[in-house]
């Protein structure tokens, strides 16, 4: 299957003279000059897509791109500054192949096997529900993404609070493009990536801009409050998940929804269970107990033989793609920027 594949070898790391530059993929610019590389054998079978697709926020997402080689792009800002990453996987061979650019290259790098997975232990899930169990045969490459980085998954999932997700990735998408940076490397100009603002940049977008990317005062003032404390947010990534939520949650405006969808990413959270969600319940409920009508407690109560790992069953139990009959409808759409 395209994406994947199963190594045959133990696990190891190998940096190739520590900054070789590898060839940029085809369709892409040759300016990757000051790139590093690097390659890394994992443990099991990777699936990029789905490793690494939680990081996109829509089909527009400025700091996320695939490419038709198969490769994913990845603007981000680390404690390094800003910095771009490419992934692929090596055709023929049990092995991953990174390049990247910018200030944050070598931190990126350092930190490959942990956003592919490293950390996650899979062979510890063990289903009890036979949709469950089909879904993780179908899925063999599937590990929990650690980005060690808070802010750029906690402001997006702001965002998506109690609005549409269309709503949501449009104001991503347009708050990046006009106040972030261009991506360092080729995918700032082939592909017009940019790297999210710095937590300065995020304090000084005017009121006006907020409302025109249809961001309602709530939210907007919810992400002052957080990139305010933006080092302390971003020590939550070194902590266990439940503390880093906890710490989140100090913050007015961030409960446990929120939470609980940045330290899945962050901190490659395999228990962190969304609750407060508009439709998560009712398809748990569905797939498991027949129930579309499921709330947050049907929900956990449901999850709980998944005690320690029930983020992952929520993730297989999606991708099983048992869902109900959808009877209510959908959010409304409410364009405060078009007031």
């Amino acid at each position: 299957m395209a994406g994947r594949f199963a190594p045959n070898q133990p696990t190891r790391t190998t940096v190739r003279g520590g900054h070789t530059p590898v060839p940029a993929p085809t369709g892409v610019p040759s300016q990757a000059s000051g790139s590093s590389a690097r390659r890394w054998t994992p443990p099991g079978p990777l699936d990029l897509g789905l490793i690494l697709g939680p990081l996109r926020r829509g089909p527009g997402d400025p700091t996320f791109r695939t490419t038709p080689d198969g490769s994913v792009w990845r603007a981000t800002r680390t404690p390094e500054g800003p910095g771009t990453l490419r992934v692929a996987l090596r055709p023929g061979a049990a092995e991953a192949e990174a390049e990247a650019w910018g200030p944050g290259a070598q931190w990126l790098l350092g930190r490959l096997p942990e956003l592919l997975g490293a950390q996650d232990a899979p062979d510890l899930f063990e289903p009890r529900h036979r949709l469950v169990a089909a879904s993780q045969r179908r899925a063999p490459g599937l590990r929990l993404t650690r980005t060690g980085l808070v802010l750029e998954s906690l402001i997006p999932s702001i965002l998506e609070q109690k609005v549409t997700t269309e709503e949501a990735y449009r104001a991503w998408r347009l708050l990046v493009r006009k106040f972030g940076v261009p991506a360092p490397g080729p995918a700032g100009g082939a592909h017009r990536m940019h790297v999210m603002p710095d937590p300065s940049t995020w304090r000084m977008i005017p009121s006006w801009e907020w409302h025109r990317a249809g961001v309602d005062n709530k939210r907007a003032s919810t992400i002052l409050r957080a990139v305010r404390v933006a080092r302390r947010l971003e020590e939550a990534a070194a902590m266990e998940p439940q503390q880093a939520q906890e710490r989140m949650e100090l913050i007015p405006g961030i409960g446990p929804w929120t939470s609980a969808e940045t330290v899945q990413r962050s901190n490659g959270a395999p228990d962190a269970v969304t609750v407060g969600d508009l439709h998560l319940p009712g398809i748990v409920g569905y797939a498991l107990a027949g129930d579309r009508d499921a709330d947050d407690e049907a929900m956990l109560e449901l999850l709980a033989p998944y005690a320690g790992q029930r983020h992952r069953a929520a993730r297989l139990i999606l991708l099983g793609g048992r869902t109900p009959p959808r009877r209510k409808p959908k959010m409304p759409r409410f364009d405060i920027a078009t007031i």
